[in-house]
């Protein structure tokens, strides 16, 4: 077999990537299998440095799901996951039509699929509409499950008798919360929840929270949905979270072990270290 017909016959994943490092983690991990990767970059979020790790890379606008699936069947892709944040907030702005420019596939699904607007019910029906083209999504954490927070401390700091009254009373209210489909986190402080997520996402939730809480000391929860589905929404920290909570006054932040990605998790937990905050995998 030549080296041209065995690329040909390769299998080939899509990756639909939106902002952030964790597009880098699902096409580093299935390279690392053999797999060929062919990724649409969706416009304004996806890094350009992903062509770097793709063997064909695309860009397309976030509301062009026609243009996802004519891609991924050229390239014959028969799987595809979605990574990388997508701010849906910018989704309820003015002139939303006109910046977004939706596609018919995309407005078969947004307004005639999905029962209704939450995170939830537009992602199945997206993944409904992609498999009637043969096109399946899949589990989005299967190339970089090393990356995802084990039990137990993480840091050097230690969860204090207080800490752990915050995260018996938060969460269960955080997991109330995910199945609802309203957010995956919640803020708490001496058993009070100072703060919930919805729409806007976690970073606005801590900017929001620094400001009701300018005495710091509050703690970040963010969990899984109970009946998660792992082809998307996966919650994810790294980072930016911890520079962000550092910024905004908390002392910990408390995960869900084994349904939470860490991206680079190194640098993450030493930063946490250098901020004296406390991470925990949590394991209910």
């Amino acid at each position: 077999m030549t080296a041209g017909s065995a690329a040909d016959n390769a299998e080939v994943l899509g990756i639909i990537a939106g902002a952030g490092r964790f597009p880098f983690l699902v096409a580093e991990g299935a390279r690392r299998q053999g797999i060929r990767v062919v990724i649409v970059g969706l416009g304004g979020l996806a890094q350009p440095e992903l062509r770097q790790v793709a063997d064909r890379y695309y860009t397309s606008g976030l509301l062009r799901l026609g243009r996802w699936i004519r891609i991924l069947r050229r390239e014959r892709a028969s799987r595809a996951i979605l990574a990388g944040s997508v701010r849906k907030s910018d989704m309820y702005g003015r002139f939303r039509l006109l910046r977004y420019l939706p596609d018919l596939a995309s407005i078969r699904v947004w307004y005639f699929r999905a029962r209704d607007k939450r995170n939830d019910s537009i992602l199945r029906a997206t993944a409904d509409f992609m498999a009637e083209k043969g096109i399946t999504l899949t589990d989005c954490v299967r190339y970089c499950p090393e990356h995802m927070a084990p039990a137990g401390v993480l840091t050097v700091a230690q969860p204090s008798a207080t800490l752990q009254r915050d995260i018996a009373f938060g969460w269960p209210i955080a997991k109330e919360i995910g199945r609802l489909d309203i957010g995956q986190a919640i803020a708490v402080k001496e058993q009070e929840v100072i703060a919930v997520e919805a729409i806007e996402g976690t970073d606005r939730l801590i900017l929001r929270v620094g400001e009701l809480c300018p005495s710091g000391g509050w703690t970040l929860i963010k969990v899984a949905k109970p009946n998660q589905d792992m082809r998307f929404d996966v919650p994810t920290v790294g980072p930016n979270t911890i520079r962000n909570l550092a910024a905004h006054g908390a002392r910990a932040l408390v995960v869900e072990a084994g349904k939470t990605l860490i991206v680079d998790r190194s640098e993450t937990i030493e930063l946490a270290d250098r901020h004296g905050l406390c991470i925990i995998g949590h394991e209910p």
